[in-house]
């Protein structure tokens, strides 16, 4: 056996306990000469009182405007589209002064219809008419609406059952409907759109693509437009600014177009949106005119009135349920005076 004193290993082994022994000499020092000394440990008083912080309440947020017209709280209820005749023998219309958006499109034979949209207010509407396969696409940006319109021929009917739209037709029975017997028939029917909205479930209000300011710096080098003249289809479409009403009036061979009310039909902004215009076969009247399919998913030009001006620019929308872009030529957001737009849908090459 080895001896424990020869051993160098214990030698180490007792250093290790000797400065060990030292540290926790020193340790004990440290913490008071008393040899029962514990370290303090601090714990919260529970009887401690903290002092309030003021806060400042955030501000009330504010309220969403009406994407449709820029003007006041974004309106309850659901957007209901109405297809609206645009010929003399239908004037003068009933309620179309109250429509949020008025589109102008090309119907048959030439001729032109109305699509108005109403969210701010739900009037009775006349007259009524047919509905055209393109109408589904055109109002598809709006979300689950309803339209309301007399009936529709060709695949009209069929294209919208299958659409995201709620229709409420007349031909089919449905609430709201009456007759005006001071119009003759099919130019005399009338829609309560009270009743409709109260009678079916569709969305309400969403940004469509409209950008609105009182003002645009652009306006004071853009050319002057005190009038507008368009054609849809072979339908000649004008308007004349009104400084007083701040409005474009409607106007049909000079002459200002005005609704049953007395009021003209009349709005700040008058958009022409160029589109490409087609024959839709599925769909002829009685005269062999095939309605005209509308597509309003693309791209193309526009030109916007608005305070007797007009500012060039480009419209695109990538898809059904997508919103209209609207920009200038340096792709900046056209600006739209609040208060609601005519969007007049003409063919490439209309005049402007």
């Amino acid at each position: 056996m080895r001896s424990v004193g020869s051993d160098k290993s214990t030698g180490f082994v007792v250093r290790v306990i000797t400065a060990v022994a030292v540290s926790a000499l020193a340790a004990t020092t440290i913490g008071g000469c008393s040899s029962d000394a514990k370290p303090k440990v601090v714990t919260p008083s529970t009887t401690a009182t903290t002092t309030a912080v003021p806060t400042t309440p955030p501000p009330p947020a504010a309220p969403i405007t009406n994407p449709l017209t820029g003007v006041g709280a974004s309106p309850k209820g659901p957007v209901i589209a109405v297809k609206i005749d645009d010929t003399a023998v239908s004037r003068p219309s009933l309620g179309l002064e109250k429509a949020d958006v008025i589109y102008i499109e090309e119907a048959e034979g030439g001729l032109s219809r109305m699509v108005g949209i109403f969210a701010s207010v739900k009037p009775k509407v006349r007259a009524v008419r047919s509905i055209r396969s393109s109408d589904p696409e055109l109002l598809g940006q709006y979300g689950r609406i309803i339209i309301v319109a007399s009936g529709g021929g060709g695949n009209s009917l069929h294209d919208l059952d299958r659409s995201t739209l709620h229709g409420v037709i007349h031909d089919r029975g449905q609430v709201g409907f009456s007759r005006d017997r001071s119009h003759p028939a099919p130019y005399n029917v009338v829609s309560d759109l009270a009743k409709v909205s109260a009678a079916v479930k569709a969305d309400g209000v969403r940004n469509v693509g409209f950008t609105w300011a009182a003002s645009d710096p652009r306006l004071a080098s853009a050319k002057a437009a005190v009038t507008v003249s368009t054609r849809v289809g072979s339908t000649p479409v004008g308007f004349v600014w009104d400084a007083k009403l701040a409005r474009y009036v409607r106007t049909v061979s000079g002459r200002r177009i005005l609704a049953a009310s007395g009021a003209p039909v009349a709005k700040p902004n008058v958009l022409v949106q160029f589109c490409k215009i087609n024959p839709d076969r599925s769909d002829v009247d009685v005269n062999g005119n095939p309605s005209m399919f509308t597509k309003s998913i693309g791209s193309g030009r526009v030109v916007l009135f608005r305070d007797g001006k007009r500012i060039e620019g480009k419209w695109s929308r990538a898809s059904i349920g997508a919103p209209t872009t609207f920009t200038d030529a340096a792709g900046q957001p056209l600006l739209f005076a609040p208060g609601g737009t005519f969007v007049a849908l003409v063919r490439p090459g209309a005049p402007v």
